[in-house]
């Protein structure tokens, strides 16, 4: 089970005042453009503060805002915010994992009665079980940790201007209604002399969007968890996403579009730098 963040030496992120921006509780691309551009010439000379541990745990003599991270999971927990039931699903065995399934296919087919078809007929025989395996592939993301994901591709580079990688396709699902919701995530951070894999800013939005969500929560998981993990000048993200629960049901609206985002250090402070990755993300 992933540790604590050292939030000590961890730099905290600045509280939104915009509404619905303070809810904690977050594929390998197809089509992503990478883009490298520079920024204001005012970057910081000095060397970047060392990075601790990305899962330390923190004294909660000395820092009171731990105890609120250990005490609620579901909110902070090494930068996966899990849900109560994660570490259980984590750490199951192969036969345990096969009685969840069939405890879930089980559920599927009351379902099925209670929405009068007939799960004994030819076409729905092996739905429960299909439907069972499939939900646990669409929430895969809680049985990642950030530790694995990000892995050794973090490096010492003399770079400090923007890096962009837009376009990257997520899928997730409501968790209001269960239903998909699906679109493209831009990402954006100014390095502080520390980079970040490429491939892996698009295993963390996978990773976040894998799970029950929101995408108001999905934005804020991955800049929070960039923000944490490279202590960079700034961090961006926005994700414009096509809601099945507004389309399928409710006020059925096709073609209708979400737009979010999270802007963190010199991305929420700049006018200019925001502007600039704007423009290269539409």
């Amino acid at each position: 089970m992933d540790t604590l963040p050292n939030v000590d030496t961890v730099q905290q992120p600045q509280q939104s005042s915009a509404k619905g921006e303070d809810r904690d509780n977050t594929t390998s691309p197809t089509q992503s453009s990478t883009i490298t551009t520079a920024t204001a010439n005012n970057s910081p000379l000095t060397s970047r503060p060392h990075t601790p541990s990305l899962f330390q745990v923190t004294d909660t003599k000395q820092n009171p805002y731990a105890s609120k991270l250990r005490n609620n999971p579901v909110d902070l927990n090494g930068f996966s915010w899990p849900s109560v039931g994660t570490e259980q699903r984590r750490s199951e065995t192969a036969e345990e994992k096969e009685l969840r399934v069939a405890k879930m296919a089980d559920a599927v087919r009351t379902l099925l009665e209670c929405i009068g078809e007939d799960p004994d007929r030819e076409g729905l025989l092996k739905t429960p079980e299909r439907y069972a395996k499939a939900l646990m592939f669409f929430t895969k993301g809680y049985d990642e940790l950030m530790n694995e994901v990000v892995n050794d591709a973090l490096f010492d580079e003399d770079h400090e201007e923007m890096v962009v990688v837009r376009d990257i396709d997520i899928f997730s699902l409501c968790e209001h209604h269960l239903v998909p919701f699906c679109g493209k995530v831009s990402i954006g951070y100014i390095p502080n002399r520390r980079v970040l894999g490429l491939s892996k800013l698009a295993r963390i939005a996978e990773m976040f969007s894998r799970r029950l969500q929101v995408q108001e929560r999905l934005t804020k998981q991955i800049a929070v968890a960039l923000d944490n993990i490279l202590q960079p000048q700034g961090v961006a993200v926005v994700i414009e996403a096509s809601h099945q629960c507004m389309v399928m049901r409710g006020v059925q609206k096709p073609g209708s579009k979400t737009i979010t985002s999270f802007m963190l250090g010199r991305f929420r402070s700049d006018p200019k730098t925001r502007e600039e990755f704007l423009s290269l993300v539409k």
